[in-house]
């Protein structure tokens, strides 16, 4: 069975995150009330939408609902962490069509990813 070690990875994205001089925040409210995973800020500045998808179910409409929430909240990035190699199909080209870089990865490569991906905070 697929699954993703949801609590150990947001503590891990957390801990990372203030090691590089950011803040984390676990169950960031956006302005129209939506709720995105983790978010990542520097400062003010929204870095980075993380949103957590351990089910299969409706894949692609959980997808686009979370590309809708990181875009409508002013991110420029959201990754997916998910356990399943799917591809949410035409949900990446409307990502692009919004200007939201969207990536799907599984868990094994969040942490390195951050690692090289994130700015260090100010």
């Amino acid at each position: 069975m697929f699954q993703i070690k949801v609590k150990t990875l947001t503590r891990q994205i957390i801990a990372l995150a203030e090691e590089l001089g950011l803040n984390a925040v676990l169950e960031y409210r956006t302005p129209d009330g939506t709720r995105i995973d983790v978010a990542i800020l520097d400062g003010e500045e929204k870095v980075l939408a993380i949103e957590l998808e351990a089910s299969f179910k409706w894949f692609p409409q959980r997808v686009l609902y979370d590309v809708v929430k990181a875009h409508r909240a002013g991110f420029p990035e959201l990754w997916v962490i998910t356990p399943f190699r799917a591809s949410p199909g035409w949900v990446l080209k409307y990502a692009e069509e919004v200007g939201l870089v969207l990536r799907i990865m599984g868990e094994e490569k969040v942490l390195s990813e951050l690692r090289t991906s994130l700015p260090s905070g100010t």
